[in-house]
Protein backbone atom coordinates (compact mmCIF):
# COMPACT_ATOMS: atom_id res chain seq x y z
CA UNK A 1 0.00 0.00 0.00
CA UNK A 2 1.43 3.29 -0.91
CA UNK A 3 2.92 5.40 1.59
CA UNK A 4 0.13 8.30 1.29
CA UNK A 5 -2.38 5.68 2.96
CA UNK A 6 -0.78 6.56 6.48
CA UNK A 7 -2.55 9.97 7.24
CA UNK A 8 -5.56 9.47 4.96
CA UNK A 9 -7.61 5.88 6.52
CA UNK A 10 -8.91 5.89 9.95
CA UNK A 11 -10.38 2.40 11.26
CA UNK A 12 -12.72 2.81 13.78
CA UNK A 13 -12.95 -0.71 15.93
CA UNK A 14 -9.88 -2.84 14.66
CA UNK A 15 -10.84 -6.37 15.84
CA UNK A 16 -11.50 -9.68 12.82
CA UNK A 17 -12.73 -7.45 10.06
CA UNK A 18 -10.03 -4.29 10.44
CA UNK A 19 -6.96 -6.92 10.98
CA UNK A 20 -7.89 -8.85 8.48
CA UNK A 21 -8.30 -5.63 6.01
CA UNK A 22 -5.34 -4.67 7.35
CA UNK A 23 -3.15 -7.53 6.36
CA UNK A 24 -4.59 -7.75 3.10
CA UNK A 25 -3.65 -4.14 2.38
CA UNK A 26 -0.67 -4.00 4.08
CA UNK A 27 -1.82 -1.47 6.25
CA UNK A 28 -0.76 -2.40 9.53
CA UNK A 29 1.06 0.34 10.86
CA UNK A 30 0.44 2.70 7.96
CA UNK A 31 -3.11 3.45 9.26
CA UNK A 32 -4.46 5.10 12.31
CA UNK A 33 -7.04 3.03 14.54
CA UNK A 34 -8.89 3.15 17.48
CA UNK A 35 -10.80 0.15 19.37
CA UNK A 36 -12.10 0.06 23.09
CA UNK A 37 -9.20 -2.17 23.85
CA UNK A 38 -6.30 -0.72 24.46
CA UNK A 39 -3.85 -2.59 22.76
CA UNK A 40 -5.43 -2.52 18.96
CA UNK A 41 -5.30 1.51 19.41
CA UNK A 42 -2.02 3.11 17.34
CA UNK A 43 -2.95 6.69 18.54
CA UNK A 44 -3.69 8.28 21.60
CA UNK A 45 -7.35 9.17 21.68
CA UNK A 46 -10.07 8.95 19.18
CA UNK A 47 -9.74 12.95 18.26
CA UNK A 48 -5.97 12.17 17.42
CA UNK A 49 -6.73 8.89 15.26
CA UNK A 50 -9.62 11.07 13.19
CA UNK A 51 -8.01 13.90 12.61
CA UNK A 52 -7.75 14.95 9.56
CA UNK A 53 -8.48 11.61 8.25
CA UNK A 54 -10.86 11.58 4.67
CA UNK A 55 -11.75 8.33 5.22
CA UNK A 56 -12.87 6.11 8.23
CA UNK A 57 -14.15 2.71 7.94
CA UNK A 58 -16.66 1.59 11.11
CA UNK A 59 -16.32 -1.26 12.17
CA UNK A 60 -17.20 -1.75 15.92
CA UNK A 61 -20.00 -4.05 16.82
CA UNK A 62 -23.42 -4.20 15.54
CA UNK A 63 -24.88 -3.11 19.07
CA UNK A 64 -22.13 -0.30 19.49
CA UNK A 65 -22.56 1.51 15.72
CA UNK A 66 -24.97 3.75 16.30
CA UNK A 67 -23.14 5.00 19.54
CA UNK A 68 -19.54 5.37 18.00
CA UNK A 69 -20.89 7.52 14.91
CA UNK A 70 -22.32 10.00 18.06
CA UNK A 71 -19.54 9.65 19.93
CA UNK A 72 -16.62 10.27 17.26
CA UNK A 73 -18.77 12.60 14.99
CA UNK A 74 -17.41 15.51 16.47
CA UNK A 75 -13.66 14.55 16.07
CA UNK A 76 -14.27 14.16 12.49
CA UNK A 77 -12.63 16.59 9.33
CA UNK A 78 -14.96 18.20 7.61
CA UNK A 79 -15.98 16.76 4.53
CA UNK A 80 -14.79 13.06 6.16
CA UNK A 81 -16.36 9.75 4.73
CA UNK A 82 -17.52 7.62 7.26
CA UNK A 83 -18.32 4.37 6.33
CA UNK A 84 -20.17 2.73 8.55
CA UNK A 85 -19.70 -0.87 7.65
CA UNK A 86 -21.45 -2.20 10.45
CA UNK A 87 -24.52 -4.82 10.20
CA UNK A 88 -27.64 -2.52 11.34
CA UNK A 89 -31.31 -2.08 10.78
CA UNK A 90 -31.46 0.62 8.25
CA UNK A 91 -33.29 3.25 10.48
CA UNK A 92 -29.99 2.64 12.78
CA UNK A 93 -27.85 3.82 9.68
CA UNK A 94 -30.40 7.08 9.18
CA UNK A 95 -29.39 7.53 13.06
CA UNK A 96 -26.10 7.21 12.51
CA UNK A 97 -26.01 8.95 9.38
CA UNK A 98 -27.89 12.39 11.45
CA UNK A 99 -24.58 12.09 14.11
CA UNK A 100 -22.61 12.08 11.18
CA UNK A 101 -23.66 14.65 8.99
CA UNK A 102 -24.72 17.15 11.87
CA UNK A 103 -20.68 17.47 12.56
CA UNK A 104 -19.64 18.35 8.58
CA UNK A 105 -18.99 14.86 8.06
CA UNK A 106 -20.24 12.50 4.91
CA UNK A 107 -22.11 9.27 6.04
CA UNK A 108 -21.63 6.50 4.12
CA UNK A 109 -24.10 2.66 4.24
CA UNK A 110 -21.94 0.07 3.43
CA UNK A 111 -22.73 -3.72 3.67
CA UNK A 112 -20.36 -6.02 3.63
CA UNK A 113 -22.14 -9.69 2.27
CA UNK A 114 -20.00 -12.20 2.86
CA UNK A 115 -17.13 -13.28 5.69
CA UNK A 116 -14.15 -10.77 5.80
CA UNK A 117 -12.13 -14.31 5.90
CA UNK A 118 -11.19 -15.40 3.01
CA UNK A 119 -12.34 -12.67 1.00
CA UNK A 120 -10.67 -9.94 2.84
CA UNK A 121 -10.62 -7.50 -0.24
CA UNK A 122 -12.11 -8.58 -2.31
CA UNK A 123 -15.22 -8.92 0.32
CA UNK A 124 -18.45 -7.77 -1.72
CA UNK A 125 -19.02 -4.30 -0.73
CA UNK A 126 -22.63 -2.30 -1.46
CA UNK A 127 -22.56 1.03 -1.22
CA UNK A 128 -25.41 4.14 -0.63
CA UNK A 129 -25.62 7.02 0.69
CA UNK A 130 -25.40 10.91 -1.36
CA UNK A 131 -21.74 10.58 -1.67
CA UNK A 132 -21.55 7.24 -2.65
CA UNK A 133 -19.90 7.13 -5.64
CA UNK A 134 -17.39 9.42 -3.70
CA UNK A 135 -16.88 6.43 -1.10
CA UNK A 136 -16.55 3.63 -4.08
CA UNK A 137 -13.31 5.73 -4.94
CA UNK A 138 -11.85 6.20 -1.71
CA UNK A 139 -12.31 2.74 -0.78
CA UNK A 140 -10.83 1.03 -4.63
CA UNK A 141 -7.85 3.67 -3.44
CA UNK A 142 -7.62 2.02 -0.18
CA UNK A 143 -7.56 -1.92 -1.75
CA UNK A 144 -11.45 -2.91 -1.80
CA UNK A 145 -11.78 -4.78 -5.18
CA UNK A 146 -15.90 -5.55 -5.28
CA UNK A 147 -17.92 -2.43 -5.20
CA UNK A 148 -21.24 -1.82 -6.15
CA UNK A 149 -23.45 1.71 -5.31
CA UNK A 150 -27.05 0.53 -4.76
CA UNK A 151 -28.55 4.06 -4.59
CA UNK A 152 -28.35 7.35 -2.46
CA UNK A 153 -30.64 6.20 -0.23
CA UNK A 154 -28.73 5.70 3.16
CA UNK A 155 -30.12 2.40 4.37
CA UNK A 156 -30.93 0.49 1.18
CA UNK A 157 -27.37 -1.33 1.30
CA UNK A 158 -28.10 -2.17 5.75
CA UNK A 159 -31.59 -3.60 3.96
CA UNK A 160 -30.08 -5.97 0.95
CA UNK A 161 -27.75 -7.61 3.45
CA UNK A 162 -30.19 -8.04 6.77
CA UNK A 163 -33.18 -9.56 4.59
CA UNK A 164 -30.42 -11.50 2.92
CA UNK A 165 -29.21 -12.33 6.52
CA UNK A 166 -32.85 -13.68 7.73
CA UNK A 167 -31.91 -16.58 5.45
CA UNK A 168 -28.39 -16.95 5.79
CA UNK A 169 -28.53 -16.81 9.56
CA UNK A 170 -31.68 -18.35 9.81
CA UNK A 171 -30.77 -21.51 8.07
CA UNK A 172 -28.12 -21.64 10.33
CA UNK A 173 -30.14 -21.43 13.16
CA UNK A 174 -32.59 -23.96 12.06
CA UNK A 175 -29.91 -26.23 11.59
CA UNK A 176 -28.50 -25.80 15.71
CA UNK A 177 -32.44 -26.60 16.53
CA UNK A 178 -32.01 -29.69 14.47
CA UNK A 179 -28.80 -31.17 15.12
CA UNK A 180 -29.51 -30.45 18.58
CA UNK A 181 -32.81 -32.33 18.33
CA UNK A 182 -31.24 -35.38 16.64
CA UNK A 183 -28.38 -35.52 18.87
CA UNK A 184 -30.27 -35.91 22.21
CA UNK A 185 -32.89 -38.12 19.90
CA UNK A 186 -30.12 -40.60 18.89
CA UNK A 187 -30.88 -40.07 14.86
CA UNK A 188 -28.57 -37.72 13.35
CA UNK A 189 -26.93 -40.17 10.66
CA UNK A 190 -30.64 -41.23 9.44
CA UNK A 191 -32.04 -37.61 9.51
CA UNK A 192 -28.49 -36.36 7.72
CA UNK A 193 -28.70 -39.29 5.33
CA UNK A 194 -32.92 -38.13 5.01
CA UNK A 195 -31.58 -34.77 3.88
CA UNK A 196 -29.25 -35.38 1.93
CA UNK A 197 -31.67 -37.87 -0.58
CA UNK A 198 -33.69 -34.50 -0.89
CA UNK A 199 -30.88 -31.77 -1.52
CA UNK A 200 -27.86 -32.82 -3.44
CA UNK A 201 -26.43 -29.39 -3.48
CA UNK A 202 -24.12 -30.30 -0.20
CA UNK A 203 -24.09 -33.17 1.96
CA UNK A 204 -25.97 -32.39 5.19
CA UNK A 205 -22.93 -33.71 6.81
CA UNK A 206 -20.87 -30.81 5.57
CA UNK A 207 -23.51 -28.43 6.06
CA UNK A 208 -24.18 -29.00 9.42
CA UNK A 209 -20.66 -29.09 10.60
CA UNK A 210 -20.01 -25.63 9.18
CA UNK A 211 -23.46 -24.09 10.17
CA UNK A 212 -22.26 -25.19 13.46
CA UNK A 213 -18.91 -23.73 13.53
CA UNK A 214 -20.05 -20.23 12.66
CA UNK A 215 -22.33 -19.95 15.06
CA UNK A 216 -20.01 -21.27 18.09
CA UNK A 217 -17.35 -18.68 16.48
CA UNK A 218 -19.32 -15.88 15.59
CA UNK A 219 -22.65 -16.43 17.42
CA UNK A 220 -22.07 -13.42 19.43
CA UNK A 221 -21.62 -10.81 16.41
CA UNK A 222 -24.14 -12.69 14.49
CA UNK A 223 -27.18 -12.56 17.26
CA UNK A 224 -26.23 -8.89 17.42
CA UNK A 225 -27.09 -8.51 13.44
CA UNK A 226 -30.38 -10.43 13.70
CA UNK A 227 -31.68 -8.92 16.20
CA UNK A 228 -31.25 -5.29 13.96
CA UNK A 229 -32.80 -7.20 11.39
CA UNK A 230 -35.64 -8.11 13.78
CA UNK A 231 -35.85 -4.53 14.20
CA UNK A 232 -35.92 -4.11 10.55
CA UNK A 233 -38.71 -6.48 10.12
CA UNK A 234 -40.88 -4.70 12.75
CA UNK A 235 -40.44 -1.55 11.07
CA UNK A 236 -41.99 -2.88 8.13
CA UNK A 237 -45.21 -3.91 9.80
CA UNK A 238 -43.82 -7.73 10.01
CA UNK A 239 -43.08 -9.64 12.87
CA UNK A 240 -39.92 -11.40 13.25
CA UNK A 241 -41.00 -14.87 14.86
CA UNK A 242 -38.44 -16.64 13.28
CA UNK A 243 -35.67 -13.75 13.49
CA UNK A 244 -36.43 -13.90 17.10
CA UNK A 245 -35.27 -17.28 17.21
CA UNK A 246 -32.39 -16.62 15.13
CA UNK A 247 -31.18 -14.31 17.99
CA UNK A 248 -31.36 -16.82 20.61
CA UNK A 249 -29.47 -19.75 18.78
CA UNK A 250 -26.73 -17.39 17.92
CA UNK A 251 -26.46 -15.93 21.06
CA UNK A 252 -26.87 -19.16 22.77
CA UNK A 253 -24.31 -20.77 20.74
CA UNK A 254 -21.85 -17.92 20.43
CA UNK A 255 -21.92 -17.41 24.70
CA UNK A 256 -20.88 -21.20 25.09
CA UNK A 257 -17.27 -19.81 24.81
CA UNK A 258 -16.04 -22.42 22.30
CA UNK A 259 -14.26 -20.33 20.08
CA UNK A 260 -11.96 -22.79 18.57
CA UNK A 261 -14.70 -25.82 17.93
CA UNK A 262 -13.45 -29.84 17.22
CA UNK A 263 -13.71 -31.17 13.49
CA UNK A 264 -16.58 -32.73 12.51
CA UNK A 265 -20.75 -32.12 13.79
CA UNK A 266 -20.58 -35.08 15.89
CA UNK A 267 -17.37 -33.52 17.96
CA UNK A 268 -19.18 -30.13 18.38
CA UNK A 269 -22.42 -31.28 19.27
CA UNK A 270 -20.37 -33.51 22.01
CA UNK A 271 -18.77 -30.44 22.92
CA UNK A 272 -22.11 -28.14 22.95
CA UNK A 273 -24.14 -30.64 24.81
CA UNK A 274 -21.33 -31.02 27.86
CA UNK A 275 -21.66 -27.35 28.81
CA UNK A 276 -23.51 -26.24 31.60
CA UNK A 277 -25.45 -24.02 29.86
CA UNK A 278 -26.60 -26.95 27.29
CA UNK A 279 -27.58 -28.83 30.68
CA UNK A 280 -29.24 -25.51 32.01
CA UNK A 281 -31.13 -25.05 28.65
CA UNK A 282 -29.16 -23.07 25.88
CA UNK A 283 -32.12 -20.64 25.64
Amino acid sequence: MPDQIAPTLTLIGFGEAGSAFARAAGWEGAVRTWDVLPERRSAASAAEALAGSPLVLSLVTADQALAAAQEYARFLAPGALWCDMNSVAPQTKRRSAQAIEAAGGSYVDVAVLAPVEPGRLAVPLLIAGAAADKAKAALRDAGFTNLRVVGAQVGKASAIKLVRSIMVKGIEALTAEMMMAAHVAGVTDEVLTSLDASDQSLGWDQRADYNLDRMLVHGERRSAEMYEASEMLRDLGISPIMTEGTVQWQEGLGLLGIADPPEGHCAKLAAITATPEFKNGIQ
